[in-house]
């Protein structure tokens, strides 16, 4: 009865838009005096679960997409990717996918890629002639490469919760990454041959050598941290904090941030980094008191007594994690959900690797779908387009996205070869 009333107060929480960690808290703290147990338990167990060395990352790579997006990184690279393509029909199109992918590498968040590149390609794309729904759908869309491609912020928290090598779930996203990318590709190829109004520029080689010289001291920032990480060279957390320094050098250098700067840029990343952190801490504490009820061993209970194909538990797995991804925060549907689902996982022979990337599209492709849907906030806000036509917007690249998911889903090669290839 207890954990049935727990339930039921944090959705009627959440649907009354209190913030997501004190909706979780809030009644975990009643259910502990409820219970008799001591709220000093509660608050160890919600400390401990953000004592972790390699949750330490996470605040270190708010703080690099914070820094990338003041120095403006973004800009650079999309000013290389339209002088690159800007002869191709469409190429704009193009171009938002390509930066995407490009910026991808530094920021690890989908909200940070909209903050920076939507306000630079919606407009651009608007000028152009490309219909709203179409330039803030694309744009919203391309942003989850960012989440997928390391250094994903989610894979650190998987990584985590979960007990995994961040380094190889790193690995894990780049193939998923650029599956993204091919399909939103696609989606844009099919588009632009139903489309009159685009015409072909100008190839300027002088540009593509001016705007290529200006993006390559940033394009040397995803060497640093992911090869450093991927080569072993530095753990995670080292590899985001080197990102971090190298960055806010360019930024200096570039003079797009000042000295006077860093205290509001500090305070930017730590604000987010600590809603982040509390969050992992209040879904620990539920965590601990779901396995108290012994809710993980009924789900798996349930599940494998509902089916014993991998196939059909994956396939719900994926209907739990978009529905889910659909109402809660990604970062705390991810810690709600993995300590139940990934033991049933293990259970039914699905790599924990693979499970990892999973979880993070799933919950990725949340962020663009309503009613929560935190990228679309962001881009109406950076965009002033109403969030209503944002979400309109976006709804038809659910499409590459859930063709991507499947992909991802049923063919484990493509996500476990990379990894496999770099630690044999």
């Amino acid at each position: 009865m207890a954990i049935t009333l727990l339930g039921i107060a944090i959705v009627v929480l959440l649907f009354l838009r209190v913030p997501v960690a004190f909706a979780i808290l809030g009644p975990c703290v009643t259910y502990l005096l409820a219970t008799g147990q001591s709220l000093e338990l509660g608050l160890r167990t919600t400390i401990n679960g953000i004592d972790s060395w390699p949750l330490l990352a996470v605040p270190l790579f708010v703080l690099l997409g914070v820094i990338a997006n003041r120095a403006g990184i973004a800009e650079r690279l999309f000013d290389f990717a339209m002088a690159l393509l800007g002869r191709v029909r469409g190429g704009m199109a193009y171009v938002n996918v390509g930066s995407s992918v490009g910026f991808a590498w530094m920021s690890g968040s989908a909200l940070a890629d909209a903050a920076a590149l939507g306000a630079i390609q919606v407009p651009a794309m608007r000028k152009q002639g490309y219909p709203q729904n179409f330039s803030v759908g694309l744009t919203g869309a391309s942003t989850l490469i960012s989440p997928v491609m390391p250094p994903s912020i989610p894979a650190v928290v998987f990584a985590s919760v979960a007990a995994v090598s961040t380094g190889a779930l790193f690995a894990a996203g780049v193939i998923p990454a650029l599956l993204i990318a091919a399909g939103l590709l696609v989606y844009v190829v099919i588009w632009c041959q139903r489309q009159t109004f685009l015409k072909a520029g100008k190839f300027d080689g002088r540009l593509v050598r001016r705007t290529g010289v200006r993006a390559l001291a940033p394009a040397v920032t995803p060497i640093l941290i992911i090869g450093g990480i991927l080569g072993g060279f530095v753990t995670p957390t080292e590899a985001a904090a080197v990102g971090c320094l190298y960055l806010l050098v360019l930024g200096l250098c570039y003079r797009t941030i000042t000295p006077r700067q860093l205290p509001s840029i500090l305070r930017e990343a730590a604000v987010t980094a600590a809603a982040i952190m509390l969050i992992i801490g209040s879904t620990s504490l539920l965590g601990w008191i779901l396995a108290r009820e012994r809710i993980p061993g009924m789900v798996a209970e349930w599940m494998t007594g509902l089916t014993d194909d991998p196939v059909v538990f994956l396939i719900l797995v994926n209907v739990i994690l978009i529905l889910l991804g659909t109402i809660m925060e990604p970062t705390s549907a991810l810690v709600l959900s993995v300590p139940i689902l990934l033991p049933v996982a293990t259970q039914f022979g699905v790599d924990p690797i693979h499970f990892g990337v999973i979880v993070v599209l799933n919950l990725m492709i949340g962020l663009i779908t309503p009613p929560i849907g935190p990228v679309a906030y962001v881009l109406s806000s950076v965009t002033g387009i109403p969030v209503g036509a944002v979400f309109r917007g976006l709804l038809p690249f659910l499409i590459p996205l859930i063709a991507v998911l499947l992909i991802v889903t049923f063919a484990p090669g493509l996500v476990l070869w990379l990894p496999g290839l770099l630690n044999p």
